[in-house]
């Protein structure tokens, strides 16, 4: 059977908050605009009960409600939302193509915003207790609503060991799990010597997780040491988990550039190895992962976006029309020695029109054009002939090199 085949300017892949925020950003930019989330619309951060750090809602907000707003937005500058699992990508080539069970989405560009999932234990009962039902994966998210309680840590890299010492500032009394032999830990030497020396800390050396018990909310965690294979049951209110994170790029590999743990690699701007192609959010290689950054992330790879089809569609449908020879002058307009080459680039203009075919180009805010182009030295002339670049001028930019260049 023959897959229903959609056209958009944008798809984005992930409904989290950065998958969100770009959409916002694409849809005011009036981009026909689509977004793919597999399940639940707002990501991993509708799971938290409660976020305090996110700017503008100094009394929080849950992560629902905080979602939903950014979902409300989305839909109000008319980006279309499909729930559905993107089976595989085609990134390569002017047309990118995402497909689903049902439909093959054709678009000029990609936000990979899919996210990630934290890593869990995989012991017994512990799907029942997930993110808002006692087990964590965030202590910036939801150490205030442990205030006084006893909670677990499992886990001794530097992840685990910061964040425990972040709950102490709120817990009564914060465990932690460790499977190494006492006093061995994953974490760097200067979070180590503080954790040990932090009389709120207590650790269980040996031990791994073997059941999580409760009613509706998670009540005890229940370990088991290694050596001897002990049960050692420990009551607490909350647990959480620092055992690592798994990206959402199984389907990438080989077209993406990752690294070794699977995150994307992108550039300030957002961009992937592949032409047309953005990341954002916490499917990148990146310091933080908080709802904060990845609007920050979405922003940016929305507002690229933006620019990456704008700049298509000139180089495309403009500069490199073959009809008539082109002059490309690539300038910086706060570069003193690019604007002192511009009257003499308008006077070829004005002397030849309908002859040749000039576009001026700043780059002070997006080197897109330039990098099309592949130039990298400002100010710089690119002559084209029959739609392709055939010679760069860097020095002696005037009328007499400009057309000698031409004939």
């Amino acid at each position: 059977m023959d897959k229903k085949v959609e056209k958009y300017d944008v798809v984005i892949i992930g409904g989290g908050a950065a998958g969100l925020t770009a959409g916002i950003y694409c849809g005011r930019a009036r981009l026909n605009t689509l977004l793919i989330e597999k399940a639940l619309v707002g990501g991993l951060a509708t799971y938290t009960n409660e976020i305090e750090n996110y700017p503008g809602f100094p009394e929080g907000q849950t992560g629902i409600g905080l979602m939903n707003l950014f979902h409300q937005q989305a839909k109000k500058f008319g980006v279309k939302f499909k729930l559905t699992d993107v089976k595989s990508v085609q990134l390569e080539g002017a047309t990118k193509v995402v497909e689903t069970f049902r439909t093959n989405y054709e678009a000029k560009v990609v936000i990979i915003a899919s996210g990630g999932r934290p890593r869990i234990t995989g012991a017994k009962g512990e799907e029942s207790f997930l993110f808002d039902k006692g087990i964590s994966f965030c202590a910036t998210c939801d150490a205030a609503a442990n205030t006084g309680k006893d909670v677990l840590v499992i886990g001794s890299g530097d992840a685990a060991i910061e964040e425990g010492m972040f709950l102490t500032k709120f817990a009564n009394k914060v465990y932690v799990s460790v499977i190494h032999e006492e006093g061995k830990m994953d974490c760097n030497e200067i979070a180590k010597e503080q954790a040990l020396a932090n009389p709120k800390m207590e650790f269980l050396w040996n031990t791994v997780v073997d059941e999580f018990k409760g009613n509706e909310r998670l009540e005890t965690v229940v370990l088991k040491n290694v050596k001897t294979n002990e049960k050692i049951p420990v009551k607490v209110d909350a647990c959480f988990e620092f055992i690592g994170y798994i990206p959402n790029t199984e389907i990438y590999k080989g077209q993406v550039e990752l690294t070794k743990n699977g995150y994307v690699i992108s550039n300030e701007r957002m961009e992937t190895n592949v032409s047309g192609v953005f990341a954002a959010g916490d499917v990148r290689d990146k310091f933080l992962k908080q709802v904060a950054t990845a609007v920050g992330d979405g922003a940016i790879a929305g507002y690229a976006t933006e620019k990456y089809i704008a700049e298509s569609e000139a180089f495309n449908e403009q500069i490199m029309k073959p009809d008539i020879p082109g002059v490309v002058y690539i300038y910086n307009a706060i570069d003193p020695k690019g604007i002192e080459c511009l009257p003499e680039i308008e006077k070829i203009e004005k002397d030849n029109k309908g002859k040749i075919r000039v576009n001026k180009i700043d780059v002070y805010k997006s080197t897109g054009i330039a990098d099309r182009l592949g130039v990298k030295e400002f100010p710089c002339v690119v002559i084209i002939k029959e739609g392709k670049a055939d010679k760069v001028i860097k020095e002696n930019i005037n009328e007499k090199e400009i057309l000698s260049a031409i004939q």
